[in-house]
């Protein structure tokens, strides 16, 4: 592809960024033709990593160090000035990084379990002939992100394909896995971090669980031509002769990891919504139910590298978007909660939800969507993005992931018409005080 082509892909986080910082009310600071310069470091770091696709890690700590020495030397932080104001800011981010490493790095040994369980080798013979066959994968994907850490459903979702696919698996398919799992865990308020955020803040469930009207729309439009383009690319195989044999133990563990996420998250946030500031509980219960289970499956040890190095990364860019000096969203209204989808692709989507929590007049369903699903235009855009781009290194490259994921932007903007055409745009006032780093799961980061 020409450069032509893909320099379009490669600005569109800078361009997202940008008509965020112009439309968000900045903090004091140096600004360039009205844009403060945080915004515009931050930019150029995305624009490395869009360009610099193998060289992503090292990209992301770079921009993380110009901006943090810019910070400390010019502007400050909300926190206080100089290296004080970085320490207190740090101090208020380590709970939301230390949950977001041990989830990416807990659930990279998870899936391996699963993987070495062979029940994905048992899946051909359950789903459908044809291009049926990876929809239905995509829509098992869907339902399981309502409940379960949609980095988790992602990456259950990726190894079945690596299975039934022979590691085969189309880079639009792996867009399309991440989608399904972003999409499906915003219409739930134990499926997203931002949606859990809005039921601690007091919004009910069942303001969220409309989103299921956007989300269901957008899984048909992205997932119908997705599983088109996976099964030419490569279609289901199927060995219904081969006899294969299922790990209980590793199934076991498996599930017995998911629930404890699962009965950790309802805990704390239901008893313990204060103390989830202050600790790392959801990460931490993940770890103690892998390392409990060690004496009977020892994890694939061999993986922790690279997931810790892709987990860094994302890392470099939480911490990031965390310095950006945003104090205030667009007016509430339906056209800026489409745009906050697009935004989302580009910043981290927890901020975005606390202010709009604080500033009212939102619909919650319709933010919900936007901002729990927006980050999966890019592979770099949510956490379950970056967790599934570490098992297919392929999927690194924003030029690839837009041009074969083309249909995801477009089922996310179906989406939200077809909720706006049947619901309607129903706002609702402010709710209560909410911090923006709870410690929870599901879509911890739309970094970019």
């Amino acid at each position: 592809m020409s450069l032509a082509h893909t320099l379009p892909a490669r600005l569109l986080p800078a361009g997202g960024l940008f008509f965020f910082a112009a439309a968000a009310r900045a903090a004091d600071g140096p600004v360039v033709a009205g844009i403060p310069v945080d915004f515009i470091l931050f930019a150029a770091t995305l624009i490395g990593v869009a360009m610099f696709h193998h060289h992503v890690l090292k990209v992301a700590l770079t921009g993380l160090a110009v901006i943090t020495v810019y910070k400390i030397v010019f502007t400050g932080f909300k926190t206080g000035e100089g290296l004080a104001g970085f320490g207190l800011h740090m101090a208020h981010e380590w709970v939301l990084l230390v949950n977001l490493l041990c989830l990416l790095v807990g659930f990279a040994l998870l899936a391996r379990h699963f993987e070495d369980s062979g029940v994905p080798e048992v899946l051909p013979r359950l789903l459908p002939e044809g291009w049926l066959g990876p929809f239905v994968l995509l829509v098992i994907i869907w339902v399981l992100s309502g409940f379960l850490d949609n980095i988790a459903a992602a990456l259950i979702g990726a190894t079945v394909a690596a299975s039934v696919f022979k590691r085969k698996v189309h880079i639009g398919d792996l867009a399309a896995i991440v989608a399904a799992s972003n999409a499906g865990g915003a219409c739930s308020v134990v499926g997203d971090t931002t949606t859990t955020m809005m039921w601690i803040a007091g919004v009910s469930p069942f303001d969220v669980v409309e989103a299921y009207v956007a989300a269901t729309v957008a899984l048909v439009v992205f997932g119908i031509p997705a599983a088109l383009q996976q099964n030419r690319h490569q279609a289901i195989v199927r060995n219904l002769q081969a006899a294969h044999h299922i790990d209980w133990a590793r199934v076991g563990i498996v599930g017995a990891i998911l629930l404890g996420a699962i009965a950790t998250n309802v805990t704390v946030n239901l008893k313990f919504a204060e103390a989830a500031d202050h600790f790392p509980f959801l990460g931490v219960a993940v770890w103690v139910v892998l390392l409990a289970a060690v004496p009977l499956r020892k994890p694939e040890w061999s993986l922790l590298p690279d997931a810790v190095k892709g987990s860094i990364f994302l890392l470099a860019l939480v911490t990031c978007a965390s310095m950006m000096p945003v104090e205030k969203l667009p007016p509430a209204s339906w056209p800026s909660a489409l745009s906050l989808g697009f935004i989302s692709a580009v910043f981290d989507n927890i901020p975005l939800t606390a202010l709009a929590l604080k500033q009212g007049g939102y619909d919650w369903g319709f933010l919900a969507y936007a901002v729990g699903f927006g980050g999966s235009m890019l592979w770099f855009g949510s956490s379950a993005g970056v967790a599934v781009s570490n098992l297919f290194p392929e999927a690194k490259s924003v030029g690839q992931w837009l041009r074969h994921g083309w249909y995801i932007p477009i089922g996310y903007v179906a989406g939200f018409f077809a909720l706006l055409l049947v619901l309607g745009w129903h706002p609702h006032e402010k709710q209560k005080a909410v911090s923006a780093q709870p410690a929870v799961t599901m879509v911890v980061v739309q970094a970019a």
